[in-house]
């Protein structure tokens, strides 16, 4: 898993952002006690988008990845899921 975690908490999503995603967060990790039936990795993304606004316009180009394996937005997003953002990576 990308958290390093070998399981993430039960009664919670573990949201973790890393390189440019954590900075525009100023976070490494959030987590969410709750989320409504259906709940989706489109609705977490807008969700923080709206709590971290510096984070909103760089969800663009983040890649998903839940419990380890990326995903599509459609994906659902349940409590006892580890949701990472990961920004491109730019090397040479």
């Amino acid at each position: 898993m990308f958290g390093g975690r070998v399981s993430a908490a039960p009664d919670v999503v573990t949201v973790l952002f890393f390189a440019a995603a954590r900075d525009a967060a100023n976070t490494a990790e959030l987590t969410l006690d709750a989320v409504p039936e259906g709940y989706t990795v489109e609705a977490l993304s807008k969700e923080l988008a709206a709590r971290f606004p510096a984070l909103g316009v760089r969800l663009r180009w983040v890649r998903f990845a839940v419990n380890g394996e990326y995903v599509r937005l459609e994906h659902p997003v349940r409590l006892g899921d580890e949701v990472a953002l990961i920004p491109p990576v730019a090397g040479g």
